[in-house]
């Protein structure tokens, strides 16, 4: 006769205990810090990626015009990174 309730209390546990979890796994993926936008994280690795590169090719460049140009070009990246990274452009 006592089946049905102790069975009706054992599930009543099972669902707190299930409510609890989930309730610390929540806690977790919130303390885990803020996500990133991928997009953004892409987007600055692009640029930090096409910096390195100027440079190589800015240290082994001799001819002046073409110096030039890299120095433009590796200036601008230095703007869109700024950019992207929020840091205010002066």
């Amino acid at each position: 006769m006592f089946d049905g309730g102790e069975g009706l209390v054992d599930a009543s546990t099972r669902l707190t205990e299930r409510m609890e979890e989930i309730e610390q796994e929540r806690a977790a993926a919130k303390s885990t810090g803020p996500r990133l936008d991928p997009d953004h994280v892409r987007a600055v690795e692009s640029l930090r990626l096409a910096k390195a590169d100027l440079e190589r090719q800015l240290s082994a460049t001799a001819h002046e015009r073409r110096r030039q140009q890299l120095g433009q070009a590796l200036a601008e990246v230095d703007h869109r990174l700024k950019a992207l990274n929020g840091v205010p452009i002066t």
